[in-house]
C-alpha cells in the first residue's frame, strides 16, 4: 500500500518539530524560535476566527488546518512558564502528544481536499458482477402505428396519468397537431378517475383549454363505459376557432354556454333570405324536455347583431325557437287591406294582419268549431290603431252578411265614416246604453223566432241558410270609460256583461274596446273569461312594454312569453358613448308602432303582428259590401213594440231608464239609476223615486243608491 507524499512530509514535520517545542523554551528562553512559534499560533487563531465567522461552506475544514499552529504555540507557552521540564516531564509529554495528534489526524494533507478524493495509496475498487435486471413483462405487439407508439412513449414519460394506457391515437385530417387519443384504465375492471384536462395537456405541451374529455360509447369489437375515455387535443382547431369561428362554433361558445343568452341550446341552421332582408337562426334545446330561457340582448351581442327590438325577434315553439334578424324594421311596413284578404272563408276566418316573418295572421267572425258567434276584445291606448282594426273587422263581418252596431263615447272622424257602411252608429254613453239594451232584448225576440223548415225556434248556427236572422255584432269603443259614466255607466256595464254571457246562443257577439281588461275598469271576471274564451284578443300598444305584457297576460290562459311593443321603432346609429363624449344629440329616427299589436291565438300563444291598414282618407266602399246588412222586419217590429227601436240620439225619454220622481220630489235628485235597462222593455226593477228612501236598506249597494238619491248630494 503506497502512502501519499503529502502525508509522509507532514508526519516528518511533526516528528522534527516536537523536540524543538520541548527544548527551546527550557534551554533557550530568549531564542527567536519561541517568537516564531508564538507568531504562527497567533496567525492560526486569526485564521480560526475568520473561518468561524464566515458563512461559506467548509469552515470546519479551515479550523482543522489552522489547529496544529495554535496547539504548537500553546505547547511552547506552557513549556516556557513551567519550572524546568515541568512536573513529570510535562513539557516533553505535551510536545510528544502534539506530534502524535498531528501524525494521526494530518490536518493539512487530508482536510485540504474538499471532496475527500481517495488517496493514491487507497486500494482500487474491485469490479463486482452486477446483478442482471429482472426482465420487464413483454408488451404484446398490437400493430400500433408510429403516432400511437410516440404518444405512448410521451404518456409513459409523464407517469401514466390517472393510471391509464393509450390504446390508440388518431390524427385529425388536415391538422398538424390535433389528435384524439383513446385511453383505458391500466387495471381491468377499474374506472378511470382523477383524469383532468390539465393532466392530458401537460405531456403534449398544450393549454388545458385545448383538451376535451368525453365518454366512449360501446362499439362492436371495442368496450366502453367508465374504464374507457377519449381525449380530444385540438390546439390547431381552437386557434382557428378563436380567430374565425363558424356559425355553429360561435353559437356553442358564445350563446349556448351557462352564461350565454340561450344556455343549453344548439344551433340547427342559419339561413338568409335576401329578398326579405332577414337572417334566421333556428335553434333547439339539447335536452328536449327543457324550455328555452332566452336573453335576447345577450344573444344579439354574441352574434354581433344590433341590440334593437325593432329588428330582432324571437319565436318560441316548445323546445325550439327562431331568432329573426331583419335589416330594416319589418313591422314598419304598411299592409293595405283588400276585400280578398277580408273575405271570411268557410270557417269564418280572414286575414287581419301579418307577423314579423311575413306570415298571415287570421282571426274569426264566428266560431266554426263551437258553432257559435265570436266575441271580440280589442285593447290599446289612444292612437294605437284600435279604430283601424275596427274598420277591417267590421268589413269582414259585413262581407259575411252580418249586422254591425258601433257605439262610442265621443264622436270622431273615423267612427262617423264607419257609420256609413254599417247598420247603426252613435257617439255617446246614452247611445251605447240603448244599443246594449236593444241587443239584450233581441236575445228574447230571437229565442221565440220560428225557423222556416220546422216552425220551431233554434239556437243560432253560423252559416246555416235556414236561420231566419243575421248575426249581430255590437261594438263598444272606450267601453271602460262608458262603464264609468255617471248616468248610464251602470246600465252599460250590466247589459254588456249579460250580453257577453247569453248573446252567443242568439247570434249576438259583443266587441268591447278600451285601455284595460281588468275588473276595476269595467270588466268583471265573468265577462273577461267569456270574452277570452270566445275571441282572439288583440292588444295594441298599452303605453309601455310592461303594461302591454300585463294586458296580454290578462287575456291568456297561460302566461306565455309576450312580445314587446316599444313606443317607437328606431335603428341604432353609431355609438352612444361617442355621441356623449362629443356632446351630440341622439338621432331622431323613430317610426310609429301604430297598428302593431299582440294577438292571442286559440292555443294561448301571443304573436306580434302588423294589422291591415284601412285608409280613411279614401273610399272604404271597396272593403265593405254594396248593401248594408240590417235586422229583419220581424225583429224591428218586436223592438218597436218594446219601445226600443227609434233614433237613439234622442234625449232620454221619461221613464226610459229609471222611473220619474214623484210630484213631492224636487228636481231629478230622486232618480233611482239601476242597471239592467229599466223602463220600457228594459226589464229593470222600478223604484219609487225619492220615496225609496223609506225602503229598508239591506246591502251596501242599496245604501249607495239611497245616497245617490239624496238632493244636492
Amino acid at each position: 500500500m503506497t502512502t501519499p507524499r503529502s502525508v509522509t512530509l507532514e508526519r516528518l514535520a511533526y516528528t522534527l518539530a516536537a523536540p524543538v517545542l520541548a527544548v527551546a523554551p527550557n534551554v533557550y528562553p530568549d531564542s527567536p524560535v519561541n517568537q516564531v512559534v508564538q507568531l504562527a499560533g497567533a496567525a492560526g487563531i486569526g485564521g480560526i476566527f475568520l473561518a468561524a465567522k464566515s458563512d461559506e461552506p467548509g469552515a470546519g475544514r479551515k479550523i482543522l488546518r489552522w489547529s496544529p499552529l495554535v496547539l504548537a504555540a500553546a505547547v511552547d507557552v506552557a513549556a516556557g512558564h513551567t519550572p524546568g521540564w515541568g512536573p513529570y516531564w510535562l513539557d516533553g509529554l505535551l510536545a510528544a502528544g502534539w506530534a502524535a495528534a498531528g501524525y494521526l489526524v494530518m490536518p493539512f494533507s487530508r482536510h485540504a481536499r474538499r471532496r475527500h478524493r481517495p488517496a493514491v495509496a487507497a486500494p482500487a475498487p474491485q469490479p463486482q458482477v452486477a446483478e442482471a435486471p429482472e426482465p420487464s413483462p413483454p408488451v404484446p405487439d398490437d400493430g400500433a402505428d408510429l403516432l400511437t407508439r410516440e404518444v405512448r412513449m410521451m404518456w409513459e414519460n409523464a407517469g401514466m396519468p390517472a393510471r391509464t394506457h393509450v390504446v390508440k391515437a388518431t390524427r385529425h385530417p388536415g391538422m398538424r397537431h390535433d389528435m384524439t387519443i383513446l385511453l383505458r384504465a391500466s387495471e381491468t375492471g377499474r374506472p378511470i378517475t382523477g383524469l383532468t384536462e390539465a393532466a392530458v395537456a401537460a405531456p403534449f405541451a398544450v393549454p388545458s383549454s385545448d383538451v376535451v374529455l368525453s365518454e366512449v360509447a360501446i362499439q362492436p369489437g371495442r368496450q366502453g363505459g367508465p374504464g374507457w375515455m377519449e381525449a380530444h387535443i385540438t390546439p390547431d382547431a381552437n386557434q382557428r376557432r378563436r380567430k374565425a369561428p363558424t356559425d355553429q362554433e360561435r353559437w356553442t361558445d358564445k350563446v349556448a354556454g351557462p352564461k350565454g343568452g340561450a344556455p343549453g341550446s344548439e344551433l340547427v341552421h342559419k339561413t338568409r333570405d335576401d329578398e326579405r332582408g332577414v337572417t334566421f337562426y333556428r335553434a333547439k334545446m339539447a335536452d328536449s324536455t327543457e324550455t328555452p330561457r332566452i336573453d335576447l340582448a345577450k344573444v344579439c351581442r354574441a352574434l354581433k347583431l344590433p341590440e334593437d327590438d325593432s329588428c330582432v325577434f324571437v319565436l318560441i315553439d316548445g323546445s325550439e325557437f327562431l331568432i329573426s334578424a331583419f335589416d330594416e324594421p319589418p313591422l314598419s311596413q304598411i299592409f293595405s287591406a283588400t276585400r280578398e284578404l277580408l273575405t271570411p272563408d268557410a270557417k269564418g276566418m280572414y286575414v287581419c294582419g301579418f307577423t314579423i316573418t311575413g306570415q298571415p295572421v287570421k282571426t274569426m267572425v264566428y266560431q266554426h268549431d263551437k258553432n257559435a258567434p265570436a266575441h271580440g276584445l280589442t285593447l290599446g291606448v289612444s292612437r294605437s290603431g284600435k279604430t283601424q282594426f275596427f274598420a277591417i273587422h267590421m268589413a269582414a263581418q259585413s262581407l259575411d252578411g252580418q249586422v254591425v252596431w258601433l257605439g262610442t263615447v265621443r264622436k270622431d272622424e273615423k267612427t262617423t265614416v264607419l257609420g256609413r257602411y254599417i247598420d247603426r252608429q252613435g257617439s255617446n254613453a246614452l247611445w251605447m246604453a240603448r244599443s246594449l239594451r236593444a241587443a239584450k232584448a233581441l236575445c228574447e225576440i230571437r229565442a221565440d223566432m220560428p225557423w222556416p223548415h220546422d216552425g220551431q225556434p233554434h239556437d243560432y248556427k253560423p252559416g246555416d241558410p235556414r236561420c231566419p236572422y243575421r248575426q249581430l255584432n255590437v261594438y263598444g269603443d272606450e267601453f271602460m270609460t262608458a262603464a264609468q259614466d255617471a248616468d248610464f255607466g251602470e246600465f252599460i256595464q250590466k247589459d254588456g256583461e249579460d250580453l257577453t254571457v247569453t248573446g252567443l246562443k242568439y247570434g249576438i257577439g259583443f266587441n268591447p274596446a278600451g285601455q284595460s281588461p281588468f275588473a276595476h275598469n269595467g270588466f268583471s271576471t265573468e265577462m273577461k273569461d267569456n270574452l277570452r274564451q270566445n275571441s282572439r284578443p288583440v292588444i295594441f300598444n298599452m303605453g309601455s312594454p310592461g303594461a302591454t305584457r300585463k294586458a296580454a297576460e290578462g287575456t291568456m290562459e297561460n302566461a306565455y312569453d309576450v312580445p314587446t311593443i316599444p313606443a317607437r321603432y328606431s335603428r341604432t346609429e353609431g355609438s352612444a358613448i361617442e355621441r356623449a363624449m362629443r356632446g351630440e344629440a341622439d338621432p331622431e329616427n323613430g317610426v310609429s308602432t301604430g297598428g302593431v299589436a299582440v294577438i292571442v291565438l286559440d292555443n294561448g300563444r301571443a304573436v306580434l303582428m302588423r294589422s291591415l291598414y284601412a285608409d280613411f282618407d279614401t273610399d272604404l266602399s271597396e272593403l265593405f259590401p254594396g248593401e248594408v246588412n240590417r235586422l229583419t222586419d220581424h225583429e224591428i217590429a218586436e223592438l218597436e213594440k218594446r219601445g226600443l227601436w227609434f233614433d237613439w240620439n234622442e234625449p232620454v225619454r221619461p221613464g226610459e231608464f229609471w222611473p220619474e220622481p214623484d210630484e213631492d220630489d224636487d228636481g231629478d235628485g230622486g232618480r233611482r239609476r239601476r242597471g239592467g235597462g229599466g223602463g220600457k222593455g228594459g226589464g229593470g226593477k222600478r223604484s219609487s223615486g225619492s220615496g225609496g228612501r223609506s225602503e229598508q236598506v239591506t246591502s251596501p249597494r242599496q245604501a249607495l243608491e239611497a245616497i245617490k238619491s239624496l238632493n244636492n248630494a
